[in-house]
């Protein structure tokens, strides 16, 4: 299979729209995350996060709009994993499995040599945990299994939703260290959390959505305190 790169990793949500039936996940959102860089993407729940991270991914199919990871539709990658990697479940896989088979299994999905196994699990420091099965592991060291299933392919962006969730603080720093890692050998980084100091300290963007709209994004600097603003656009907001 020939790698698709792309000049840009930059991941683009241009005017993205999605119903479920005659609910409205995601209204008219339009915003880009840039290769090189951490984007936070934050918003109350059900503000229409997954839903667009999994638009990007190509798992759901957008109402009207479009997304495009530099510059190609998922479903027209030719290679969508070296294009695009994601960690969007903590439960990782099944709890019987064992962490190698899961990662060589992934690989095999990913169509990339099974020697990555071995590296993206030394990448996310779980080399010791090879022959343990999933459901042995704590929720932070699932975090890391996810991160390594999102790399397994040395994707040009990476898309991670809660990835701090179940961390103590020597993996949260662990983990915004990688992260800044990422984006600083020209990776995306698209990082969705509901903790805002976090995303304050690991981020150079945030896009800020509530009820599947727009509300602010930009450069972090440029938004002040996050947690105050945050709080000044969603508080009261209706539908």
């Amino acid at each position: 299979m020939t790698n698709h790169r792309t000049p840009t990793s930059d991941l683009v949500v241009s005017d993205l729209t999605k119903r479920f039936g005659r609910q409205v996940a995601v209204d008219h959102l339009s915003f880009t995350a840039r290769s090189g860089r951490v984007t936070g993407f934050v918003g109350p729940n059900g503000a229409g996060k997954t839903t667009t991270l999994r638009a990007l991914l190509g798992l759901v199919t957008p109402t009207s709009g479009s997304v495009t990871i530099g510059g190609v539709a998922p479903h027209d990658l030719t290679a969508p994993a070296a294009a695009i990697g994601a960690h969007l479940d903590p439960r990782v896989g099944p709890a019987g499995r064992r962490v190698g088979t899961h990662l060589a299994l992934v690989a095999d999905l990913a169509a990339v040599n099974r020697h990555r196994v071995t590296d993206a699990l030394a990448e996310v420091e779980l080399a010791d945990a090879a022959r343990r099965r999933i459901g042995t592991l704590s929720l932070g060291m699932r975090q890391r299994l996810g991160l390594a299933v999102a790399l397994i392919a040395e994707p040009q962006a990476v898309v991670l939703d809660e990835p701090f969730n179940g961390l103590d603080p020597g993996g949260v720093r662990w983990l915004r260290e990688r992260v800044r890692a990422l984006a600083s050998a020209g990776r995306t980084v698209l990082l969705s959390s509901h903790l805002l100091l976090e995303v304050a300290q690991v981020a150079d963007d945030v896009v800020m959505i509530d009820h599947g709209r727009l509300l602010a994004a930009g450069p972090i600097a440029d938004l002040g305190d996050l947690e105050t603003t945050f709080f000044d656009l969603t508080t009261g907001r209706e539908p």
